[in-house]
């Protein structure tokens, strides 16, 4: 299905073709005047060059000939030669019913669906997830959907940090608090304990202590090292209680996770990548691609075009050890084996540009992914506190992400005392406006920028916020309940009749730009986009829902006809909100 703009555009092709004009020219934008108008045209001005007239004498051409066309109520040239519209009520009404017969409101299905890979986890093991690992996860998860819904192959990968350093530290401070313990006996030849020898909190605990520990004794952290290259080697006790710290970890980030109401279709590690780096790392030699610099062998990434300096990427340290540019590289070797991607995006923090730019184009050059493959690194910026520096608790540490969530829900549970529902309904309704406050807020900011939490803000039912948008979208769930429990039977047969008020024009208007929403935040990679379209239908309904009689309207035509409308905008909210990873309740 065409959207509006491509409608709009249709016609005034014809009209510039047949006044002797390029129809490249026949651009139509919505209008940055609202108030004189709904949609324009600049095409005049920049044809005026080509065919030396005045612009003004180029619009009016166009205008005459689309004067009588049942599309627009008003078209107009207006000095120095811009062609202002305005539709037609039934030609938008038409529309609006033509997106009621559409599953996908008329976002056609993308006619050439690629396979994407998105990595938008980074979580690490033994660690727990704190609010720099929220922007990755919904922006990432949001990305996930939309794509999906335009009919690509999508596959969410969490990529999980299990390989380094940071587990040889966990093993040795276990092993020096449970010596007795199997995993650290090499004579040992049984099975080992299906159970893990510690909680999630345990790791919580182990983990920060004996980093601190490393840093202070060189001796306790060459110890680690030491047992962080013989698990890698394949030490049996070692890799033993390395799958139960996975385990233990990967059950904990699931819960956070589906608290966010994110999902991941694969729960790779670092680890997964380790086979594929051997003979990757000879195909590199052997192609001529790797050499040795100060020890090192690093690939040469740099290009004559650079205007800055790009270091090589280094793929194994002096002493032969691999680096994270070794193991991402791996990954893309492993995700080409597996899913042969035609895109792989990155949803990392935009401080590491310069690292993705040389695995990219490492990747590239050594030919371990298809040249016709895009590699996009989507770079966010920071969540800041209100004194504008990285968000942390009030002593300054890093702030949990599970203790973020149950602070904001909190919030929102003290502006619900007085609802009349149950404990329970409560309980499951703050939740959801809880993370839509939290979701929403980052979302609707454009994921480069970096932007301040705001709690009072973000929880407010008014404004630009999730809450004000999910409570827009259970208005209209009420709205409809009413209409069941007044038995009230609309005729499914009428179409939505054209608008008679302002409000209703703009709901109408509003829910004209889903498509081209919907295509844009896809290839922009901009879910800010799904966020603006969603508070400005919000808030045009709003109005009309203020100005107009709809239940309870006497014209029965115009009655249902606006339960119609209402419906396609209810419709429309929810699922423009699961793009964003929310759910809205059924009453607040």
């Amino acid at each position: 299905m065409k959207n509006i703009i491509g409608l709009i555009q249709e016609e005034l092709s014809e009209a510039f073709k047949k006044a002797g004009y390029n129809e490249k020219y026949a651009k139509a934008t919505l209008s940055n005047r609202p108030d004189l108008c709904q949609y324009q045209c600049n095409g005049a001005l920049a044809a005026a060059k080509e065919y030396h007239k005045a612009p003004m004498q180029i619009a009016e051409d166009i205008v005459k000939i689309l004067k009588d066309s049942s599309s627009f109520k008003e078209i107009t040239a207006i000095k120095p030669g811009f062609i202002n519209i305005i539709l037609d009520d039934a030609f938008l009404a038409d529309f609006i019913n033509k997106m009621t017969t559409s599953e996908t409101f008329g976002c056609d299905k993308t006619d050439s669906p690629k396979t994407i890979v998105i990595d938008y986890g980074g979580a690490n093991v033994a660690k727990p997830l704190h609010v720099g690992h929220l922007r990755p996860a919904i922006i990432g998860e949001s990305i996930k959907r939309i794509a999906r819904y335009i009919g690509h192959n999508v596959i969410g990968d969490v990529h999980l940090g299990d390989w380094g350093l940071p587990i040889g530290l966990i093993i040795i401070e276990t092993k020096r608090r449970h010596p007795e313990l199997p995993y650290f006996n090499e004579s040992f030849e049984g099975e080992y304990p299906e159970e893990a020898p510690f909680t999630i909190s345990d790791l919580e605990e182990i983990y920060p202590y004996a980093s601190a520990y490393s840093k202070e004794h060189s001796e306790y952290k060459e110890e680690a090292q030491e047992a962080t290259a013989q698990l890698q080697s394949g030490r049996r006790g070692y890799l033993a209680l390395w799958q139960h710290i996975i385990n233990v970890s990967v059950k904990d980030l699931k819960r956070i996770y589906t608290k966010l109401n994110v999902e991941f279709d694969l729960w790779k590690k670092e680890s997964d990548a380790q086979p594929y780096i051997p003979n990757m790392v000879r195909d590199m030699k052997e192609g001529g691609y790797a050499h040795i610099d100060d020890g090192a062998l690093v690939v040469d990434v740099k290009e004559d075009t650079d205007t800055k300096e790009i270091p090589p990427c280094m793929i194994l340290k002096s002493n032969g050890a691999t680096l994270y540019n070794t193991t991402d590289l791996a990954t893309i070797v492993e995700r080409r084996k597996l899913f042969n991607p035609s895109r792989i995006i990155y949803v990392v923090d935009k401080r590491q540009s310069l690292y993705f730019e040389q695995v990219f184009r490492c990747a590239k050059k050594t030919k371990i992914i298809d040249a016709d493959t895009d590699l996009i690194f989507l770079g966010f910026g920071t969540m800041n506190g209100k004194d504008g520096k990285p968000f942390k608790t009030r002593d300054g540490g890093v702030l949990r992400l599970e203790v973020l969530l149950k602070d904001v829900e909190e919030q929102v549970l003290s502006k619900m005392t007085e609802r009349d529902m149950d404990k329970n309904e409560i309980s499951e309704t703050a939740l959801k406006i809880a993370l839509a406050a939290i979701k929403y807020g980052d979302l609707s900011n454009q994921a480069s920028k970096d932007y301040i939490f705001d709690m009072e803000r973000f929880i407010s039912f008014e404004g630009n916020t999730g809450p004000y948008i999910l409570y827009t979208i259970v208005r209209i769930k009420s709205l409809l309940a009413k209409v069941q429990k007044e038995g009230i039977i609309i005729n499914e047969d009428m179409p939505i009749t054209p608008s008679c008020s302002q409000t209703e024009t703009d709901v109408m208007l509003s829910l004209c730009k889903w498509q081209e929403t919907v295509n844009a935040a896809y290839e922009e990679l901009a879910p800010h986009k799904i966020c603006q379209f969603v508070y400005e239908l919000s808030d045009a309904f709003n109005k009309f829902y203020h100005e107009n009689r709809i239940v309870n309207n006497e014209d029965v035509k115009r009655r249902d006809s606006y339960i119609k409308l209402s419906r396609l905008v209810g419709d429309v909210l929810e699922t423009a909100v699961r793009l964003l990873g929310l759910e809205a309740p059924e009453r607040m």
